[in-house]
């Protein structure tokens, strides 16, 4: 299969290149998303930056000669982390309608361009909470615009065979991006003037850079020409991402699959919002808001935002300063991530995620445990909770950290895909804000101060997950978008969906009065038994054969 199954089928038509690059590209706005959630996790722990936002805790200290008498208040710490993921919640419930007007190429341009840079500039201006809050929350804004598209322009350019592995790549880049920040991090925060903050801020403006010049060079995604009825242009965008001539039989086999998919999803009528909830669009919103939901609930984002630092503020003497817990943590999250690249599309989805929520379940219960038994000035204990969160994010990294994005990238049709994919998406940000909000109260002296008892929390929603995934994630591995959505109107198991088989061919549908809104069992019917009397054809030809040689 070759380096991380990234060789072609020999069946494939076409070049494996340009649609690998044009998804790589795509995932640069990961970069986005990891570096603003890494760098906020690290400036918190900045002593100037502490004594500048915090000056009436902190009036009369010097944090130069005692940077640990330094103050904040947890309120004002959870809001500032937090309000980030409100901007990427109200941003990923309008990336469904700016995706379906300016197009996925363009709305990924103005979203990476505009309000996620003048979250930036607000930040990097700031020298109080208001207008820093502000700040990230236009940063969010564009967050959670980008969050939506990228998946979305990933799965309507990619092939079948390397989705999964491409699409996930959006989650390493969010890794890689932690890491980053994490290293400019460690390298301002000993610095004793506004540079320690805003050099990390203001480098963001380079990847804003970066995705929106990359994205310039690459071309709209076919499906969406094709919703808008530009033929003539998705047959050309088909061409660049394929590398095939137009009159390729592959080439034109592949339009008429996607253009007769959209067909017959139009004779069911036009999609309002109402309709994603209903019948089997209903059931795919579900799976995407709950496994979005869940990869937020596995806790992988209390580990980020402050777990860091929560070895040293119960005492724990052992370890490290956080810049390098900081550091190790997130180089796991990145290495973890490609053997889970490999497996989405070697092993599939189910197996993926099933392994992912069983081996998180078990190494948060491990850290529980050892935590509840033992204080953190035992050293044995303390290396071994640090070792088991380390195994928890590669497990997560593996496994729920990419294959949420692909699995919900992928299952829905076209004419709701982006309404319903910033709906998931949203889903995902509102958890993400609502655990930044609530952990300083979970894990804080002064409120629930549940220590180590919080990883009993996280682990038991593993455990849910695992139920989840065994009941609601339909195996899609190798299947074309238009055969996902013939998956889900002929399956009604989950656990049943790795026996699927295509029946349909779109491009052999006729889209006359006798299909408009049928069912796709109906619309497979008259192919299955096609196929039936061609192979029961061939067989009797077989036996008259076989008797004239006897």
């Amino acid at each position: 299969m070759g380096f991380f199954a990234l060789a072609k089928p020999k069946n494939e038509p076409g070049a494996a290149w340009p649609a690998i690059m044009v998804g790589m590209i795509a995932a640069f706005g990961g970069i986005l998303y990891g570096y603003d959630t890494g760098t906020i996790s690290g400036i918190q722990g900045m002593p100037f930056w502490i004594k500048q936002f915090f000056p009436g805790l902190n009036e009369g200290v010097d944090y130069r000669i005692d940077p640990t008498s330094l103050r904040v208040d947890a309120g004002e710490i959870s809001l500032i982390v937090s309000i980030l993921s409100v901007g990427t919640f109200v941003g990923a419930l309008l990336a469904g309608i700016l995706a379906d007007i300016a197009g996925r190429k363009w709305g990924l341009i103005l979203s990476a361009g505009i309000p996620f840079n003048l979250g930036v500039i607000l930040q990097v201006a700031a020298t109080e909470r208001s207008l820093f809050n502000a700040g990230r929350f236009f940063a969010g804004l564009g967050v959670g615009l980008v969050s939506v598209q990228v998946p979305m322009y990933q799965s309507e350019t990619l092939p079948a065979w390397i989705r999964g592995f491409v699409v996930g790549s959006y989650q390493l880049c969010i890794t890689i991006g932690l890491l980053l920040a994490a290293l400019v991090n460690y390298g301002t925060q000993d610095r004793t003037d506004s540079g320690s903050y805003r050099i990390p801020l203001a480098i963001q403006f380079a990847w804003s850079i970066i995705l929106c010049g990359g994205m310039l060079m690459l071309p709209e995604t076919p499906r969406f020409l094709i919703k808008k009825g530009k033929s003539e242009k998705a047959m050309e965008s088909l061409k660049f991402l394929r590398r095939l001539d137009l009159g390729h039989p592959a080439l034109i086999q592949e339009y008429k699959e996607i253009h007769s998919n959209y067909q017959y999803e139009n004779s069911l009528g036009n999609a309002s919002y109402v309709d994603c909830f209903k019948g089997s669009v209903g059931k795919r919103l579900l799976t995407g808001v709950v496994l979005q939901c869940l990869q937020q609930l596995v806790g992988i984002n209390f580990i980020f935002y402050y777990g860091t630092s929560y070895f040293q503020s119960r005492g724990a003497t052992s370890l490290p300063s956080p810049f390098i817990l900081q550091v190790i943590t997130n180089v796991v999250n990145v290495v973890s991530t490609f053997p889970g690249l490999y497996a989405i599309d070697k092993l599939g989805r189910r197996p993926v995620l099933l392994a992912g929520a069983l081996g998180m379940g078990i190494s948060q219960y491990i850290v529980s445990a050892c935590g509840v038994a033992t204080n953190l000035q035992n050293a044995a204990s303390v290396a071994a909770q640090f070792a088991f969160i380390c195994i928890y994010i590669f497990f997560f990294a593996s496994t729920f950290g990419p294959a949420a994005w692909v699995v919900t990238g992928e299952i829905f049709p076209l004419r709701t895909r982006a309404k319903c994919l910033s709906m998931t998406t949203a889903a995902n940000w509102f958890f993400n804000w609502l655990l930044a909000f609530i952990t300083p109260y979970l894990t804080g002296a002064d409120y629930a101060d549940l220590g180590p008892n919080i990883f009993w929390i996280w682990g038991g929603f593993c455990w849910i997950a695992v139920a989840f995934v065994w009941l609601m994630i339909y195996e899609t591995k190798n299947l074309t978008l238009e055969q996902v959505n013939e998956l889900y109107g002929q399956t009604s198991r989950a656990w049943r969906s790795k026996n699927f088989r295509p029946k349909v061919s779109w491009a052999d549908v006729r889209m006359g009065e006798e299909n408009q809104g049928g069912s796709i069992p109906d619309i497979a019917a008259p192919q299955e038994h096609k196929t039936s009397s061609v192979a029961g054809h061939d067989n009797r030809r077989h036996l008259i054969e076989k008797r004239e040689k006897v």
